[in-house]
């Protein structure tokens, strides 16, 4: 048994053994070797265009006549066959007046466009496509044949806008007519309007003159960029006028455009220009980008229910194209909820402008796509919101009407409207409520600040010990602090009465810069005491002339230059426009610096005089003290204020508003603890006071080395003394 299966077995193994001696493309039948056909076996081995032939143990494709392979010369199936474009490398056979066509496999001549095959011989003659389509320039032109083509010559009030085989549509320029100008009017708009209108009868007139599109464009957009450079859209009808005029003189430079796709920019406008040519409407989508926007529709909604044979879309950008807050205001009207809310409004993006050749835009059977780029990256909140918007010329402001809100983002929003005309994105604001742990905290700490500044005033007028030039200069510091900070908390959220929250804005405008201004009369003070031993005083009137005669005037010039600064729609407080917050920070940094200035050089001189080789310690100590309190208050209110900064800002986060109030409301305190606490005079005065209140309980005095008795004498105050 074991022997007949051994048998088998080597069997098996000889004739495996025998199969695998046949080589590639053979195969073993009846125990030798045969050829395998493989165009048989793989019909498709070579490919389209190509034939097998098939060889001992191989094969091999050669292409049919008209193609070539790729890569040339293959034999094996390591390519396919492609056309012979005989027109592109020469190897066609036409005669002179024929023109090469080519085919798959092959080519043809034929007789160029425009021409036809003679009936006489096998040349070309001219199509006569006046006679042969009478319509071919419709009822408004005349169709004159020329060798391979044809012209159409508009009648009088009529154009094609140079398109010479493209049917003629009335021509109108009454849009361009100097009626439409008023006495408003910017006097390069009125230019502009006068050049347009010149290039519009030009092209009513069939001989006529006029510059190329191209150059039309340059000048419409070099004249656009002087308007908004200076200024002059000023209001809501000069916004009209401006507008109305780019949309009427896209229409007129649109057609004469040559390349399928016009971009142009200049330093304050963008735009992109497509226009399409031909005997048949185009159909698709086109799109157009700026460096701001992007619109898309479809060709058939430019085209429009009539085609003469070329359309236009164009999309225009403006870079510097200010909205004003009171057309903004205007909102409202459609928003009644929102007034009464008290939401602002600002424009997020830049303002475009989308043109086509169909004149009926008004409502599109299709929606427009318009995607928008934030001016401001900022995601939607409880307190942000937006909403695409058109310019209604109507009512001279931005509606939302028609125009729906497809997406938005951070970056982005995207809009599909049902009408064309100029559109941007709206970014309304909502005020947001402050919480109640924010409201709690500013009414404690003001409330604890106002009581610190009130003992304080009570303190640097009463206390008989501690008077002199630099306790007034506290008393008025103090007494500044303390009209601001009550205002600040009975009035800083009055933005109801526009009246009483601009003098709210006033009065913390006013008393702020004076407590600084305070402060910088103290660094002078310091320093004279230090530098200028004798007459370390300085006069009152001069005093008050810096302290509060400075920040008067300050206020003074601020008012008048830009009234409605004062008070802003969220706080009673400077406004942002115009930079106007600056007259309160500049003031400030100026203080800030001199202060800074002046204290290095008191420190300076101070560290000489410890150094000399016989020093009035207690005296220099004393001016040491002062200069270690003096620095740690312009840090307490200098550091107050790089926070305040940022709290009426739309930008300010949460983290800077709490570090402002709870600054803010420990500058009272800080200052008591400094000026009346930590001095020795002073807590003395405030035993005493608390021992006469209390007669029952015995009157005891700081036992003091005549080192530590406060420097007094008879009419005299520390700082002459010193």
């Amino acid at each position: 048994m074991e022997l007949k299966w051994t048998l088998l077995l080597l069997g098996l193994f000889l004739e495996s053994r025998e199969s695998h001696t046949c080589g590639i493309g053979f195969k073993s039948e009846n125990k030798s070797c045969v050829d395998t056909d493989e165009c048989v076996m793989d019909p498709g081995v070579c490919g389209n265009h190509a034939q097998c032939f098939n060889t001992p143990g191989s094969y091999y494709c050669t292409c049919d006549e008209g193609f070539q392979s790729t890569p040339p010369n293959f034999t094996q199936t390591t390519g396919q066959c492609l056309d012979i474009n005989e027109c592109l490398v020469g190897t066609y056979e036409c005669s002179a007046d024929l023109e090469c066509v080519n085919t798959i496999g092959s080519f043809n001549c034929s007789c160029p466009k425009g021409y036809k095959t003679s009936r006489l011989d096998a040349g070309c003659e001219d199509i006569d496509e006046c006679k042969d389509n009478l319509d071919i320039c419709g009822t408004n032109a005349q169709c004159r044949n020329k060798v391979g083509s044809y012209n159409c010559e508009c009648h009088q009030g009529y154009s094609n806008y140079g398109n010479n085989q493209s049917k003629c549509i009335e021509m109108s320029c009454d849009q361009f007519k100097a009626e439409s100008d008023v006495e408003s009017t910017p006097e390069t708009l009125k230019h502009l309007r006068a050049l347009l209108r010149s290039s519009c009868e030009s092209l009513r007139t069939a001989n006529g003159s006029r510059k190329t599109g191209e150059q039309l464009l340059e000048n419409v957009f070099n004249s656009t960029d002087e308007l908004l450079s200076e200024g002059n859209i000023a209001d809501g009808e000069t916004l009209n006028q401006f507008l109305d005029v780019v949309e009427n003189s896209m229409r007129l430079i649109g057609p004469q455009l040559k390349e399928p796709v016009t971009r142009m920019e200049t330093h304050n406008t963008f735009a992109e220009v497509a226009v399409m040519r031909g005997q048949t409407p185009p159909s698709g989508r086109v799109t157009l980008r700026t460096d701001s926007a992007l619109f898309s529709t479809s060709w058939e909604t430019v085209v429009g229910e009539s085609y003469p044979g070329f359309v236009f879309a164009a999309l225009v950008s403006y870079k510097d194209l200010n909205s004003f807050r009171d057309l903004l205001h205007k909102m409202s009207r459609e928003r009644p909820d929102d007034e009464e809310r008290s939401v602002t409004y600002q424009l997020n993006s830049k303002v475009v402008t989308a043109v086509v050749s169909n004149a009926e835009t008004k409502q599109l059977s299709e929606p427009v796509t318009l995607v928008f780029t934030h001016e401001e990256e900022r995601a939607e909140s409880e307190g942000v919101a937006y909403s695409c918007v058109y310019w209604d010329e109507s009512e001279g402001a931005w509606s939302g009407r028609g125009c729906e809100r497809a997406w938005s983002n951070s970056t982005h929003t995207a809009c599909s409207c049902s009408h064309l005309s100029s559109f941007a994105v709206l970014m309304a604001l909502y005020p947001v409520q402050d919480s109640f742990d924010l409201v709690l905290i500013t009414r404690v700490g003001l409330a604890l600040s106002l009581v610190c500044l009130f003992l304080c005033i009570l303190t640097f007028k009463f206390c008989r010990s501690i008077q002199g030039t630099r306790t007034s200069i506290h008393l008025h510091l103090s007494i500044s602090l303390f009209i601001a900070d009550l205002v600040f908390l009975c009035g800083i959220s009055s933005t109801h009465n526009q009246v009483a929250c601009r003098i709210v804005a006033g009065l913390l405008h006013f008393f702020f810069l004076s407590a600084f201004c305070w402060m910088l009369l103290e660094g002078v003070q310091l320093y004279r005491m230090v530098v200028m031993v004798f007459h370390t005083t300085l006069k009152h009137l001069y005093m008050y002339l810096v302290g509060y005669g400075v920040p008067l005037v300050i206020v003074i010039i601020s008012a008048i230059a830009f009234p409605a600064g004062y008070g802003t729609d969220r706080h009673c407080w400077l406004s942002l426009d115009r930079y106007f917050i600056l007259s309160f920070f500049a003031p400030v940094c100026i203080v800030v610096i001199l202060n800074g200035f002046v204290f290095v050089i008191t420190v300076w001189k101070l560290a000489r005089k410890f150094s000399s080789l016989s020093p009035d310690l207690s005296s220099l100590k004393q001016i040491r003290s002062f200069m270690v309190t003096a620095v740690a208050q312009l840090c307490i209110l200098g550091g107050t204020w790089i926070f305040g900064f940022f709290l009426f800002q739309e930008k300010g986060t949460e983290v800077m508003l709490y570090l402002f109030i709870i600054l803010n409301s420990l500058q009272g305190a800080l200052i008591f603890i400094m000026h009346c606490l930590l001095s020795k005079p002073v807590r003395t005065e405030y035993y005493n006071l608390f021992v006469r209140m209390c007669p029952h309980k015995k009157k005891a005095e700081y036992s003091t080395s005549s080192s530590q008795k406060p420097l007094r004498s008879d009419g005299s105050t520390a700082e002459s003394q010193i």
